[in-house]
């Protein structure tokens, strides 16, 4: 695309007026008021404060912000209303957002339909493992907004099934993590089917990671940066230094002693782990059930939607769940492992203190695993608090505050190596 302009040199958040006090400050429609108030929301939170605005006046815009901080909403508002003040001639695809996972797309389609309720416009989610037959027959009977995952979309795109050439706006939500997990070229193909006049909103959690896609397909876009790389407000942090043999007894434990409200997601670094953590649960008798990769799409939905009725207390899940799923009441979240990137700690704890509320994030660290905190450290610029658990004591030094790898641990780059390997079986 052409007339790209580098987001260093266009408006920034500092350009932006201060903070609204509602959403009607925003300058959204009535309709887009009464449905935000109909979902319980009453005050924008600073990403929407600040992204929704320069959206309206249909600029480009780039928004980078913690996980947890109302992003959906700062893209799929402007884009209604956009529809809304334009009304189209003739039946079209007129929106289109890219998600990395199922999972997003689906939440993500949920809050269009919410949002949109009061105003005609009907979303269509296209994703891999659902039957390419019955999208293909949704497709023919019309959508107004596509929200899909790239390899699924590309299928429909080869096969002839789905016309983007009048898409007016574009969301590219969770972009690194895109690019994280090889979309990028998949991603570069679908917006080319796309009009060079279109409207681009780019979300991602850091801004280096995008830049190239941020060159090539936006036009003097907006800079929004909230809270970069920092766990979001409202979350206590702490790390207990543990064994790994003795993870799963100091799990049980913790969980035995938040007593049975709330409900906690686990975080594993590798499928096999989270079901071994699940059925260790179970025989303890804790209602769990575990979200991964090699579950079937209508499992995983099923896992997804217990928890979200209050039906299961405990969620153990890979780094599948540690973006964008917004679920309310989440009171806890675990890293049975240390995650080998630092940005996924961020994202996992994220999923706990949504909007206004305030959540616990507990970290499991065995001896190997001291480095990695150390880096997820110094990507938040602090420290976590360590906090040995009565009972669970480990035998390894430097428990507390780790002044330096322990006597006889790898190096920094063996410790990656090595995890790195469980982050292709997620």
């Amino acid at each position: 695309m052409t007339d790209t302009a580098s987001p260093s040199t266009s408006t920034s958040s500092a350009d932006i007026e201060p903070a609204a006090a509602t959403f009607a400050e925003l300058g959204l429609r009535q309709e887009l008021l009464d449905a935000v108030q109909a979902s319980g929301y009453e005050t924008p939170t600073p990403i929407q404060v600040q992204a929704i605005p320069p959206a309206l006046e249909g600029r480009d815009v780039l928004g980078c912000a913690q996980t947890g901080t109302g992003k959906t909403a700062a893209f799929v508002l402007p884009m209604l209303q956009h529809f809304a003040d334009n009304p189209a001639s003739h039946s079209a695809v007129r929106g289109l957002i890219l998600a990395p996972t199922r999972e997003l797309a689906q939440q993500v389609e949920r809050s269009v339909k919410r949002y949109g309720s009061r105003l005609s416009v009907e979303p269509l989610v296209i994703y891999g493992g659902a039957s390419i037959g019955a999208q293909i027959d949704d497709l023919r009977f019309g959508c107004d907004v596509i929200v899909a995952t790239p390899g699924r979309l590309l299928d429909h795109l080869e096969r002839g099934t789905v016309d983007l050439s009048s898409v007016e706006v574009l969301v590219l939500d969770e972009a690194d993590r895109m690019l994280d997990m090889g979309f990028i070229e998949d991603v570069k193909d679908i917006v080319k089917r796309t009009p060079k006049s279109r409207q681009t909103l780019l979300f991602s959690a850091t801004v280096n990671s995008v830049l190239g896609l941020v060159h090539e397909m936006m036009r003097d876009p907006v800079l929004v940066q909230i809270g970069f790389e920092a766990s979001a407000e409202g979350i206590t942090e702490v790390i207990h230094p543990v064994d790994h043999a003795a993870k799963y007894g100091v799990l049980a434990h913790l969980l035995d002693e938040w007593g049975e409200e709330g409900q906690a997601i686990v975080f594993t670094r590798m499928k096999v782990t989270a079901s071994q953590v699940c059925e260790f649960l179970q025989r303890k008798g804790v209602n769990a059930d575990d979200l991964h990769g090699d579950k079937a799409q209508r499992d995983r939905e099923r896992s997804l939607d217990g928890f979200r009725k209050r039906e299961i207390r405990v969620l153990v899940a890979t780094n599948v769940a540690a973006r964008g799923l917004d679920i309310v009441g989440v009171t806890h979240v675990v890293n049975f492992d240390v995650p080998d990137d630092p940005k996924d700690y961020v994202h996992r704890v994220g999923r706990t203190a949504r909007g206004d509320e305030t959540g616990d994030a507990v970290t499991l660290m065995s001896t190997h695993e001291i480095l990695l905190v150390k880096q997820i450290e110094k990507l938040m610029d602090k420290k976590v608090a360590r906090r040995v658990v009565e009972g669970f004591e480990p035998s390894f030094p430097y428990a507390v505050e780790p002044e330096g790898p322990p006597p006889g641990a790898p190096d920094e780059n063996a410790v990656r190596s090595r995890l790195g390997r469980g982050r292709r079986s997620r």
